[in-house]
């Protein structure tokens, strides 16, 4: 996303509650409201725990947690309608795993139906939609059994179900079941798309239990002071914001002197700044001495719904974009007159039919004048309403791709994050053509095709323009499937063009439960390829090509500029922040359009670039990721995330770089001379590392690891802890007298070896199995291995801050580095040795790497008194893991392929083209125009990112431009004086440049200085050189100018 998209306060209906004076009384009152029904998704489950495959289901744990999983795994849901939207739903609540799934449609295919039901093929053309729908989407999650029904949605059949989802149904069977699920506390969601259009409903019935109603993990900060009033102000450190909002519930621990304060019930509280806010009465409470941490609570709070036909009349609206305020009362009025259309006709309106859209018009005001106050429109939208008509006999991919996101995700949140309340509509008009002359009803007639229902919105002409895209989409993941699967259904590179998808990696198992394309007898194969022959299933039209490249400069042969030149533009489906800002550099230059998207659990985000009219994705960036302090880490941890980025150092540490400098000392015969030419105590560091290795800690046998690990565990959580505390002992005071023990700094305790503890076995067993793979040697009792008894050192110097260890000047005594490279055994005898370098995998549970994280994070953060963390959120913060869910991912590519129609179109108005946001937990929408690239200027020429200086290299002579002849060239033609020029990082001209270099460099062609100031030769390939310039104007300013463009072909 961007990296990850900018985090969303949650957004709640109703004001903040007042502030208790009673450090209980409102724990009490949230605390005692009953459970739901029996068959509430909010309830807890009763009997033994379903087991959770946490390799499958790993990031979509992060997102929903174990407690929901669990919940969601008993849940049986029917999805009624196998069209588009209906399927969609059904494949995204069978990868997040509900206990049971039941496909209903007694209908069968149309061609219009292939326009978006991607498991429909065109020889399934008059067969039942759920029956040859079954077994593709049972495929999808072998746990979750899926069965048909093709009868009638009668009274026992649905008692049944926990969850009801209907889509595309008549509003009269939409009332019909919606009354009786309510009655009977069956969840119940509506789903409906019609061409541009999508409407959602959500009735979880009267009384639902939330315990979580925004998702996120619970925050904490640490506690500076806490005063004696009425109400008490609580301040925290000001190292980072508490992050609180009022209304939230805390509890404390670990402070000291107002002990009151700890164990006690959730307070609420009330935020008075970013470091402060205020408690209950704290006036009769013992004074503050120091110390604490103050941690939200998550409290439950019961919630209600109105049944579908209360709701109909009153209803609520949750907003998708605000520039559209008004639009969900008037699209409230315009499906049911699209409805009554639809009983009267026994079809929908006809496609750009004026006939049937003045009559929808009429049906529409007929039922707001009939409409109750809280429905009734002052004003009806008429332009609306007959746009509505034009194309609800449309049936596009993307729509039906972001409502069936968000219609699944309702029915995984069970008693996680709030449902939407009640009503949500959609719509992306800024899709149809900005020219709306264009588009008449002869050019949106069905042709009996699998583009019918496509062709009904948007015409043939665009039908023809999306078979000759050429794009280039770099990754096959979660988001690279979801947005082939659409690129298959509108049809786009599926006649004379082409798309050519790049992903290096290979499936693995945690994969299968977003990336739908891949199946589990697919782990271990290559994504690209997989992902191309899974989507010529869906449609095998396409044309498609995959590759297993990087994208970067080692690629740029490959993906040269013949490749861009002939793209139509570039889809990301990355995961990190570099490669999409290198991608986007390469857009900017090829001038490409860009489509981008990311996501993070129920976050996500959709950002479009389109040359010369928005900025790009390089423009703005979210701030870096805050990095921990040095010395917090080797000396003051105070959060479990801080033992564990040290436990991720400590591998490195051992198991990684000892062996990677062992074989380059062995094969590289200037290792040593390289390496005393680093700086401060480096070398005697890195020579004393390899020594260790090959002489004084080389085993020779398994009980020697299991030695070497057993005397490393005394070092790190005794020795060096006890060193600690001989400098900085637990009383000591800093010299403004305060304790040297406080705020941040935790004291620490050693701790000592005990065999029947089985985090210290684990310690030993996971450090001496990777110690040993490191030296290939075959994989006892501790209670012979001698320990030699550890005296704290006088004279050790321990830093304090990262500030006095950068202050510190390092020397180092030379006699001892000669002495250290004599001793160390020369590679001539050690011919055939080498290590084994093990890089961190965290998906594997039988190579030990999570077992030594886990045991030596919760080891060291037992030093410092931290609440240790399990395997499952050590696994997410030291393997850096992205929570995903599929959820997210197919509505964020649904509106990342809306922007695409967009591009393909060639929309030239700024206002059509829209950013996102969405937040499926909370749930929040925001949609806005992009941002138009700055504006610069010399003399009186503006210019944007997106211009440039074009310079042809190769003269008409044949002859290549000289450096003085370029210089020449900017003076005369754009009178601009170049004072610097430069290419990538190396300086070609500077006007401060010694004579008799300039004199040398002046006469020489500018591809020549290029090879030999950067030591490089250019490729064949390159076509052309991105040179940088800083210029002076006629009256020697400086000025900001392009950069240029210099074609040498």
């Amino acid at each position: 996303m961007s990296s990850s998209p900018l985090s969303k306060k949650r957004c709640v209906p109703g004001p903040d509650p007042e502030t208790s004076t009673d450090c209980s009384s409102s724990y009490s009152v949230m605390f005692n409201v009953p459970l739901g029904p029996s068959n509430s998704l909010g309830m807890q489950k009763k009997g033994s725990e379903t087991d959770i495959d946490e390799g499958l289901y790993s990031q979509q744990l992060y997102v929903l947690g174990h407690e929901a999983m669990r919940h969601l795994q008993t849940s049986s849901v029917l999805v009624s309608g196998l069209r588009g939207l209906g399927v969609e739903i059904a494949k995204n609540i069978i990868l997040g795993g509900v206990k049971a799934v039941t496909l209903h449609d007694p209908g069968t295919a149309q061609w219009a139906d292939l326009s978006s039901q991607f498991y429909l093929r065109e020889e399934d053309i008059g067969k039942n939609r759920a029956e040859v729908s079954q077994p593709r989407l049972a495929e999808l999650n072998s746990y979750v059994p899926v069965t048909t029904y093709t009868g009638a949605l009668v009274e026992d059949f649905l008692t049944g179900f926990q969850v009801v989802v209907l889509t595309n149904a008549p509003l009269e069977d939409q009332l019909q079941v919606g009354e009786f699920c309510h009655s009977h506390g069956i969840k119940l969601v509506v789903a409906d798309t019609r061409g541009l259009f999508g409407q959602l409903f959500c009735d979880f019935g009267e009384e639902m239990i939330l315990s979580d109603s925004n998702g996120e993990q619970p925050l904490s900060a640490m506690v500076s002071m806490v005063t004696k009033d009425s109400p008490g102000v609580v301040t925290c450190l000001d190292e980072a914001r508490h992050g609180f909002e009022s209304g939230d519930f805390v509890s404390f621990t670990e402070v000291q002197g107002m002990n009151e304060l700890n164990g006690t019930c959730p307070i609420e509280i009330k935020v008075l700044g970013p470091y402060t806010f205020s408690i209950c009465d704290t006036s009769n409470f013992s004074e503050y001495i120091q110390g604490g941490i103050v941690r939200q609570v998550k409290v439950p709070k019961k919630i209600s719904f109105k049944s579908l036909l209360a709701s109909l009349a009153e209803p609520d609206f949750v907003v998708t974009d605000f520039a559209k305020y008004s639009r969900p009362g008037q699209l409230h009025i315009g499906f049911q007159a699209l409805h009554q259309f639809c009983a009267q006709h026994g079809r929908s309106p006809r496609p750009h039919n004026e006939e049937d859209a003045i009559e929808l018009v009429t049906l529409a005001h007929a039922i707001n004048a009939q409409a109750l106050p809280a429905v009734q429109q002052d004003s009806l939208d008429e332009d609306l309403i007959r746009k509505l008509a034009y194309v609800a006999a449309g049936d596009l991919a993307p729509i039906n791709a972001f409502i069936g996101g968000l219609a699944a995700q309702e029915v995984m949140k069970v008693s996680v994050a709030l449902p939407i309340m009640q009503w949500l509509y959609f719509d992306a008009l800024e899709c149809l053509p900005e020219d709306r002359q264009a588009l008449t009803e002869d050019k949106c007639l069905p042709c009996q095709n699998r583009y019918d229902g496509q062709v009904a919105v948007f015409g043939s002409d665009l039908q023809e323009k999306l078979g000759k895209q050429k794009y280039f989409l770099v990754g096959a993941g979660a988001i690279g499937c979801e947005l082939l699967k659409n690129f298959a259904m509108i049809g786009l590179g599926c006649s004379e063009g082409a798309i050519t998808v790049t992903d290096m990696d290979t499936i693995e198992k945690s994969n299968l439960n977003r990336q739908f394309l891949f199946r589990p007898w697919d782990v271990t194969k290559l994504k690209s390829d997989t992902a191309a022959a899974g989507v010529r299933q869906i449609n095998p039209h396409i044309q498609v090509m995959s590759h297993q490249n990087r994208v970067g400069p080692d690629t740029e042969q490959i993906y040269d500029d013949s490749f861009f030149q002939n793209l139509d533009g570039v889809a990301n489906a990355l995961d990190n922040v570099d490669t999409r800002m290198y991608m986007d550099r390469r857009c900017v230059y090829y001038r490409k359009p860009l489509l981008e998207s990311g996501t993070l659990g129920t976050k996500g985000n959709v950002q479009v670039v389109i040359p010369f009219l928005t900025e790009s994705y390089s423009s703005s960036q979210d701030p870096p990721e805050k990095s921990i302090p040095i010395c917090t880490l080797k000396n003051f941890p105070n959060a479990i995330e801080h033992t564990l980025q040290w436990a991720r150092d400590e591998f490195e540490g051992l198991f990684k770089q000892p062996a990677e400098n062992v074989n380059q000392y062995l094969i590289d015969s200037k290792f040593v001379e390289r390496t005393l030419r680093l700086a401060g105590t480096q070398p005697l560091e890195m020579l004393e590392a390899v020594q260790r290795s090959l002489v004084l800690q080389r085993p020779q046998t398994w009980a020697d690891c299991v030695t070497w690990a057993y005397h490393h565990w005394h070092i790190q959580y005794s020795n060096n802890i006890r060193q600690l505390l001989h400098n900085f002992p637990p009383e000591q005071l800093t010299s403004s007298g305060a304790l040297f023990w406080s705020g941040p700094k935790r004291c620490p305790h050693p701790l000592i070896f005990d065999v029947s503890n089985p985090l210290h076995l684990d310690y030993v067993m996971a450090a001496a199995n990777l110690f040993a793979q490191t030296y290939a040697a075959v994989a006892i009792l501790l209670q012979s291995v001698h320990v030699p008894e550890f005296t704290p050192k006088s004279g050790v110097k321990i830093h304090v801050s990262d500030q006095e260890l950068q202050n510190t000047s390092a020397s180092v005594d030379d006699s001892r580095l000669q002495e250290l490279k004599a001793m160390l055994p020369s590679p001539e005898k050690l011919r055939g040795f080498k290590m084994y370098p093990i890089n961190f995998a965290k998906d594997d549970d039988s190579n030990f790497h999570m077992d030594f994280i886990v045991a030596a994070s919760n080891l060291r953060a037992e030093n410092y008194n931290i609440p240790p963390a399990d395997r499952h959120k050590s696994k997410l913060i030291a393997g850096k893991i992205i929570p995903a869910i599929a959820t997210t991912t197919a509505a964020i590519v649904g509106l990342v392929c809306l922007e695409l129609y967009k591009v393909v179109q060639g929309h030239q108005q700024l206002e059509s083209y829209k950013n996102s946001f969405i937040n499926l937990a909370l749930p929040f929408f925001s949609s806005s125009e992009p941002l138009a690239p700055p504006c610069h200027q010399y003399y009186n020429q503006e210019w944007t990112l997106w211009d440039r200086f074009e310079v042809q290299g190769l003269q008409p002579n044949g002859e290549e431009m000289t450096l003085k002849q370029f210089l020449d060239y900017f003076k005369t033609e754009h009178k601009l004086e170049v004072t610097m020029l430069s290419q990538g990082i190396s300086m070609l001209y500077s006007f401060f440049m010694p004579a008799t270099k300039l004199r040398e460099r002046l006469d020489q062609p500018m591809t020549e200085i290029v090879s030999r100031v950067s030591k490089r030769k250019l490729g064949s390939h390159v076509q052309a050189l991105v040179l940088e310039l800083c210029c002076n104007d006629e009256s020697g300013e400086d000025v900001e100018v392009p950069y240029v463009r210099y074609s040498i072909c």
